[in-house]
């Protein structure tokens, strides 16, 4: 009887590459949001609106307009005629005028001419609920969620290669996204051959030798783990016409065929010879144990792996070189550990004394065994991002009120497939960025703005920040590079208004939105303001508040732009590149610089080194 001999095995790095060089892609679908989670998206996805869509109060009280409470306190409350009352899902009816406040709920939206609520707790009732005593003054904007606060329209919502998780989910949601693009499940199928086989359930006749089919199962399980979808086909004998109609079958239907058992040298093992006849045998016999009868080839236009039979052999060499494959046609990560531990990146008070649940992100201070740092993400229990941005939970006790930087916590995952990013930068928003970003493979981004992304920078947290605007004082990081981009007045198209620059803004009764104070763009403004006022020889703030609308800034580069279009403004700050992308005119006024800062102790980290390759091959780097 002749027996196949395995005289040259491969090793296990060859038998990775015979696994790599096999195509076992599904391709790319649309699917649901009920079939979402676990897929990886193919594409970046940015917002198409602001989540709010509208300014909500975020407590129960009193909308009314910050000026009529200036001054007031516990001793000298602000007298406020009450007009009127609205609730959560109802649409105002009232207009404030001054000297007027309106009852409000949680998440009602804001009426028109409030620019701020007072919790109820800080006021009284007075004559006969006709009016409200205000016992403290607020500014515009307290207590009050702004349209955009959350996720901002035209914000990079999830990269491409996003593995889907119930938070993302939460956050297409909020979207109005119903159905996304994602890479297609490689379809595997499974063929478990041998005489002895026998499925589970069915009668075993122990005395002919026969066993339960373990194989199928947990090969399956391990599968749809990997991210694939498994595919159960009947049992192959040892007979070779019968094993090559099944092996073909899967063939013609499946990205990737996995057989278990009949792997072996032996001479009923005539899967060998099948594989060898009718496709293509790249290996055969590896250097491994246990898994050394493992088979790699290609039968017609579909990848095969034969795994040995024996159950953990097959479960080892499958976890050790398959369902890495199936992960990388999945994009799915590695799986990881369901809890890790790290050092606090920051400092973090709590003085609530409560049990805390606090959501973090990870990130490691260099390549390989590079520290775990852990950083709070945190944006308020309304804001959708706060969970969508974090890779796990830390949770403090409630006998704890400060986490000292630097000190150990234990992290637990999401899930076990969580990683770290390859990147995490902090900073300004940048069409520009995001274009970069998406070269990239994992990476994280937090739009804090400009001034956040600094301070975080030089608390060492991120790995880099991006800084539009000039520098307010030296940062000791390195320059990675960058690009120049063209601020302005952001109009109606065609200009109906004929708005010529900041000067209409302060001489003409135009409503204006600005970006909030964090912003690279609200920065360069208030320089540009100050020139102006020099030039009239007056004081800045004169004209700042004649300005209709400076006070209050959106934060997303396309926020304001998205008030001129729904005609809650004259004019916005904004890019001239935001302008042509949703058609609308524009109004230069500058060139503002942006720089990609690195963390000095990261650049060798290998995710540093490919955005700063990115940033040479997308944008003019500029030094």
């Amino acid at each position: 009887m002749n027996r196949k001999e395995f005289r040259d095995l491969a090793s296990p790095t060859a038998a990775r590459e015979a696994i790599d060089s096999l195509a076992l892609e599904g391709g790319i679908e649309r699917v649901s949001l009920e079939e979402a989670r676990g897929r990886v998206l193919v594409a970046r996805l940015d917002a198409e609106l602001d989540v709010p869509g509208f300014d909500r109060a975020t407590l129960d009280g009193y909308a009314l307009r910050a000026r009529d409470t200036f001054g007031a306190d516990e001793a000298d409350p602000a007298r406020l005629e009450l007009v009127g009352e609205v609730h959560a899902g109802e649409e105002p009816d009232v207009t404030l005028k001054e000297g007027q406040a309106v009852e409000i709920s949680t998440g009602a939206v804001m009426p028109d001419g409030a620019d701020a609520m007072v919790p109820v707790e800080r006021t009284d009732a007075s004559s006969g609920d006709k009016e409200v005593l205000v016992r403290t003054s607020v500014a515009p904007g307290d207590n009050v969620m702004f349209a955009g606060a959350d996720v901002a329209a035209g914000e990079r919502a999830l990269g491409s290669g996003t593995q889907i998780t119930p938070r993302d989910i939460g956050l297409l949601s909020a979207l109005g996204i119903d159905e996304v693009p994602v890479r297609a499940k490689p379809r595997v199928g499974i063929v478990s051959t041998g005489d002895e086989l026998v499925r589970p359930g069915d009668d075993l006749e122990s005395e002919r030798g026969e066993i339960y089919d373990v194989n199928s199962y947990t090969i399956a399980a391990g599968v749809e783990d990997a991210g694939g979808e498994a595919v159960l086909y009947p049992h192959a004998g040892d007979e070779q016409d019968e094993m090559e109609e099944i092996l073909r079958t899967a063939a013609d239907e499946c990205d990737l065929v996995l057989s278990s058992g009949s792997t072996s040298a032996s001479a009923v093992d005539v899967i060998y010879r099948v594989i060898e006849e009718q496709g293509e045998l790249l290996l055969h016999g590896v250097s491994v144990k246990p898994g050394k009868p493992m088979l790699i080839g290609r039968l017609d236009d579909s990848a095969y792996v034969g795994l040995p039979g024996y159950p953990v052999s097959a479960m080892m060499v499958f976890r050790t070189f398959v369902a890495p494959a199936i992960r990388e046609a999945a994009g799915v990560p590695e799986p990881a550990s369901a809890t890790v531990t790290g050092r606090l990146a920051r400092q973090e008070r709590y003085e609530e004394g409560r049990h805390r649940l606090m959501p973090v992100g990870l990130v490691t201070d260099g390549d390989g065994d590079g520290e775990m740092l852990v950083y709070p993400v945190d944006k308020g229990s309304g804001a959708t991002t706060s969970l969508a941005d974090a890779d796990g939970v830390v949770e403090v006790g409630p006998e704890t009120d400060y986490l000292e930087a630097g000190e150990p916590v234990t992290v637990t995952l999401f899930s076990p497939d969580v990683r770290p990013p390859t990147l995490f930068g902090v900073g300004e928003d940048d069409p520009t960025l995001s274009r970069v970003l998406d070269g990239l493979e994992r990476p994280r981004y937090l739009s804090v703005g400009s001034r956040p992304g600094l301070r975080r920078l030089r608390e060492g947290v991120p790995d880099v920040a991006v800084a539009a605007g000039p520098l307010e004082r030296d940062i000791d990081a390195v320059d990675l590079g960058g690009w120049e981009r063209e601020w302005g007045l952001v109009v109606r198209p065609g200009n109906p208004d004929e708005i010529e620059g900041l000067a209409d803004l302060i001489d003409r009764d135009l409503r204006f939105v600005n970006r909030t104070t964090d912003s690279g763009l609200r920065s360069s403004l208030g320089a540009a303001i100050a020139d102006l006022a020099e030039e009239r020889g007056t004081e800045r703030h004169d004209l700042v508040d004649a300005i209709d609308g400076f006070d209050l800034g959106l934060r997303a580069h396309e926020s304001p732009a998205r008030k001129v279009i729904a005609g809650d403004a004259d004019a916005g700050l904004g890019l001239r590149e935001t302008a042509d992308r949703l058609d609308l005119g524009f109004v230069p006024v500058g060139e503002q610089p942006v720089r990609v800062l690195a963390n000095p102790d990261r650049t060798e980290k290998e995710g540093v080194r490919e955005l700063e390759d990115a940033l040479e091959g997308a944008v003019p780097v500029q030094r």
